[in-house]
């Protein structure tokens, strides 16, 4: 892996291959080469901390355009990558937001909402957070989780490399179907009115 103009995001070898940005013709090779994408995704908007990709917008920065190849994907290339992203084969990486179409912002889960409901439940068991009524403003902007004192890193599944478990910045939406997971689970309550949610982690 080699650094781009992007300095503080490290891309693959294979972003550095005009190919890559061209969708390959047989299936096996454009399986992996939508594989290999997923993962740059993945691993881009994790290093960002980015939550929901707008396609458009994303379309003209590095993690689409490689500025000394002068090569970029495509839109619908792009939005083709997502959509794989979003199927099984995909590992359910991606959700478009809005069930109307148009396929213009997607959230990428570079952890999904029931790996995150998983961390959410681990962390309320090691502070001694269980059974505490926490503002869900508290969970993703408090002062408890900014570093979630003593952690350490968690292997990533699905891209090999240890990263910290850290949501603390998450995305509403994702917090919100993060803990759905956890109510299903029988592990959480949510209560409250839509601005002033409380949840209470079992």
């Amino acid at each position: 892996m080699t650094a781009t103009a992007d300095s503080s995001f490290t891309f693959p070898r294979s972003y550095h291959f005009p190919p890559f940005f061209t969708p390959q013709p047989t299936i096996a090779t454009r399986d992996a080469q939508l594989a290999k994408w997923s993962s740059l995704i993945v691993s881009y908007c994790r290093h960002h901390r980015l939550w929901r990709l707008s396609v458009i917008e994303a379309i003209d920065t590095s993690l689409f355009y490689n500025a000394t190849l002068k090569k970029r994907l495509k839109l619908d290339d792009a939005r083709e990558v997502l959509d794989w992203m979003t199927r099984k084969e995909g590992g359910e990486r991606a959700e478009w937001v809005g069930k109307e179409g148009g396929k213009a912002v997607c959230w990428v889960y570079w952890r999904r909402p029931e790996e995150w409901a998983g961390i959410l439940s681990d962390w309320a068991d090691e502070t001694g957070q269980k059974n505490t009524v926490l503002t869900l403003y508290e969970l993703t902007e408090g002062e408890t989780t900014i570093s979630q004192g003593g952690w350490s890193p968690i292997v990533d599944s699905y891209c090999g490399a240890d990263v910290e478990g850290d949501f603390h910045g998450m995305d509403p939406d994702i917090l919100q179907k993060s803990l759905n997971v956890l109510v299903k689970r029988g592990k959480a309550q949510v209560f409250g009115s839509e601005d002033q949610q409380g949840v209470k982690l079992f």
